[in-house]
């Protein structure tokens, strides 16, 4: 009989998905069942990412975990849920019983999470982290079954991060959640020249989060009921449409009614809830003027539950599109970084494009310009533990610890999550 295994490591990364017809509000607040389907793109690991360590040793005395290098509560509802979920499949996978080779279900995990964007800010760091936390544990115990139902007991959005290119969260009916399911209805080479800006405009913590507001829009705002049974089942249907025939300017025009019908419904929530600021707003009025000049959508917003926008353009419109937010809000200090991710080219503004799209500039109210696309690959790939991670048995360095310490022991990895088409 094999001997049983004493430590077993295993790291994830998850993607950040967008939402293009938005999910908020929710019918079930224990399942995270939705009142409403909601679709997403589905952004490249290479510049939004989590990335995920899980670690199960005989030698932990509890469960704990740490974000961003520092210690969060373990215990919190959603993590329990997703830890209990996980281990349960892994308990029904054996048969109920122990297998000596196995990895023991009895060990306690340390887990650590790291985001490479602005967390709680509206980038929906929630839905990668808690892909990413089922991802690991999954790949920690050998599982293969598909793990959106469980992702979306951490949170209902990161079902969608469970998979690449264009992904719809269905609402489902049933009242065990079971039919409440992510799937892909583009995979993310299907429309090879849709780019996506991130205008970072705070990567403050907002105010009131997501899982407080939708709570109380559900019980105080009409028309989210409105939207949610009226508006949305046809938007879906429309918006699904655009993608499969790569419309832009169907595309466009919807995500840009559908941002601004969730944060109206934001707006008629009593008391009203504000995630826009006067940055975001002038955002999309600059994004209208430009529009309106080349008379025709070149660029669509959507902003999530924060300031923060989110820029959907074709490749041809983006080096045009990020010299007039360069003009308009002047990088304050960092102009050489104020351009990240994917290469931008320059472009010359023409004088009645400036004329009609340009006004008063507003110096340093954008941070800086995020470059990328609908995301490559399979939903989740093996990656390197987050930096201070270094020793599972001791509590993790900060993540500003510029040197960590190379994991010394041999990481248990099972070979499905390499080859299993989760997306």
């Amino acid at each position: 009989m094999a001997a049983e295994r004493a430590l077993a490591m295993a790291t994830c990364t998850a993607p950040v998905n967008i939402a293009v017809i938005k999910y908020w509000g929710k019918r079930d607040t224990d399942l995270i069942l939705p009142i409403n389907s909601s679709l997403s793109v589905t952004l490249h690991q290479d510049q939004l990412k989590t990335t995920t360590t899980a670690a199960a040793s005989r030698d932990f005395t509890e469960d704990r975990l740490w974000l961003n290098g520092k210690e969060a509560d373990v215990g919190h509802p959603r993590v329990q849920a997703c830890l209990r979920e996980v281990r349960r499949l892994a308990r029904k996978r054996r048969g109920g019983g122990e297998d000596a080779a196995a990895l023991s279900l009895s060990y306690k995990i340390h887990i650590a999470s790291e985001n490479n964007f602005p967390t709680a800010a509206g980038l929906a760091s929630s839905a990668a982290g808690y892909a990413c936390l089922v991802s690991a544990l999954a790949r920690l115990y050998g599982l293969e079954e598909e793990l959106s139902e469980v992702a979306r007991q951490g949170s209902g959005s990161a079902c969608r991060s469970m998979f690449g290119g264009f992904v719809q969260w269905q609402r489902g009916e049933r009242p065990d959640g079971s039919d409440s399911l992510a799937l892909q209805v583009a995979p993310e080479t299907h429309w090879p020249e849709l780019r996506v800006l991130v205008l970072v405009v705070s990567g403050e913590k907002k105010p009131v989060g997501s899982t407080a507001g939708m709570q109380t829009s559900v019980e105080t705002s009409p028309l989210l009921k409105h939207r949610a049974e009226v508006v949305v089942p046809e938007r879906l249907a429309q918006m699904m449409q655009h993608i499969r025939e790569r419309d832009f300017e169907g595309f466009g025009q919807l995500a840009m009614r559908d941002s601004n019908q969730f944060h109206a419904t934001c707006l008629d929530t009593f008391p009203p809830i504000f995630y826009l600021t006067d940055v975001s707003r002038h955002i999309i009025a600059l994004a209208h003027r430009y529009n309106a000049h080349h008379g025709h959508t070149k660029v669509a917003y959507s902003f999530d539950a924060g300031p923060n926008a989110v820029i959907f353009a074709l490749a041809d419109a983006v080096a045009e599109f990020v010299e007039v937010v360069r003009r308009s809000f002047p990088p304050a200090t960092n102009g050489d970084q104020f351009v990240r991710g994917l290469p931008v080219g320059s472009a010359v503004l023409p004088p009645e494009l400036e004329g009609a799209v340009l006004t008063e500039p507003v110096p340093g109210a954008v941070q800086y310009i995020l470059h990328t696309k609908v995301r490559l690959g399979g939903a989740l790939t093996p990656s390197l533990p987050p930096r201070g991670w270094w020793d599972p048995t001791a509590v993790p360095r900060g993540v500003q610890d510029p040197i960590p310490v190379p994991i010394p022991r041999v990481v248990f990895r099972t070979p499905f999550l390499d080859t299993f088409p989760l997306g």
